[in-house]
């Protein structure tokens, strides 16, 4: 031990051996410990508390899985890198009615920066083509019992197809080999 440290060590210790931490208080004081021990107490019954409470309310109030399957897929659109394409046209809103047609096909285009992403929903069938052209991973990302995104490939025309029926509220994400693209979300 050098010179400064014994100099450091003799300012931490009173004259009876007893140290003292840089508050001024003795390290080793009685009245301390039981404050730590009531503040560790006290923090173990909040938990149980807390436990208690949540497995209360998970038997009773238990949330509904349809609800609990949507916002499982609400956070799926958590992407950072994804810009949110805007919708610019939906054939619901926009388009002048076509008389004699009782079944037309439902048109939808996002764009986001110089991606556009044109969607047509017909009964059936979801097809869809990006602008530029180019290959990309498009997935579907539904908030319905599937949960999972279903995923198709655009070939190197930009065209992609789901010969699934898209029910109820629906995304798309779109990554390209420069860029990530979610839509906003949409009922079918």
């Amino acid at each position: 031990m050098n010179e400064h440290e014994h100099e450091r060590d003799d300012e931490t210790r009173d004259g009876y051996g007893h140290g003292f931490a840089d508050d001024g208080f003795p390290d080793d004081d009685p009245a301390l410990a039981d404050d730590e021990a009531f503040t560790n107490d006290e923090a173990l019954a909040d938990d149980l508390l807390e436990e208690t409470l949540r497995g209360s309310v998970a038997v009773h109030d238990p949330v509904p899985a349809e609800l609990e399957r949507a916002a499982v897929a609400a956070y799926a659109l958590h992407d950072l890198d994804a810009q949110l394409a805007e919708l610019t046209f939906d054939s619901l809103l926009d388009a002048m009615p076509v008389r004699g047609t009782t079944l037309a096909p439902r048109m939808l285009t996002f764009r986001a920066g110089d991606l556009t992403v044109d969607v047509e929903l017909t009964t059936g069938t979801l097809m869809g083509q990006l602008l530029p052209p180019g290959p990309a991973r498009v997935e579907i990302l539904t908030g319905g019992p599937a949960g999972a995104p279903t995923v198709l490939t655009a070939d190197i025309l930009g065209r992609f197809t789901c010969d699934r029926t898209v029910t109820g509220p629906f995304a798309l994400r779109v990554r390209t080999d420069t860029e990530a693209v979610v839509t906003e979300w949409l009922f079918a």
